[in-house]
């Protein structure tokens, strides 16, 4: 898959897999997404977002950070904005765990 998008719609395709990686996207979870991305780009990663199949998922994820430089600023910052969409419900269960620790080992 060739990957092109936008330093925003990646963040969104990050975040949107945070808040579906569960099965169950809160309206918590789409109020903070949308707080950090615009309608048009929420709408379409989350159609890419919901056909693609988790392998498929974490490996545009580590494509995406191979070919474009994030520095460790903005990588911290992304981590923070996968917490808190996880928090976003208030809870946080599982599989959001699990998740975010592979996420974190993608991202440092």
């Amino acid at each position: 898959m060739i990957i092109d998008w936008t330093k925003t719609e990646f963040e969104a395709y990050v975040l949107l897999y945070a808040a579906q990686c569960n099965m169950l996207e809160t309206e918590e979870e789409r109020k903070y997404i949308l707080s950090k991305v615009d309608e048009k780009t929420f709408n379409k990663v989350h159609t890419q977002i919901v056909f693609d199949k988790e392998e498929d998922i974490l490996e545009n994820i580590k494509e995406y950070l191979l070919i474009n430089k994030f520095s460790q600023e903005e990588k911290r910052a992304l981590i923070k904005d996968i917490k808190e969409v996880f928090f976003a419900d208030g809870t946080v269960d599982k599989v959001e765990k699990s998740i975010f620790k592979t996420l974190q080992k993608i991202l440092n």
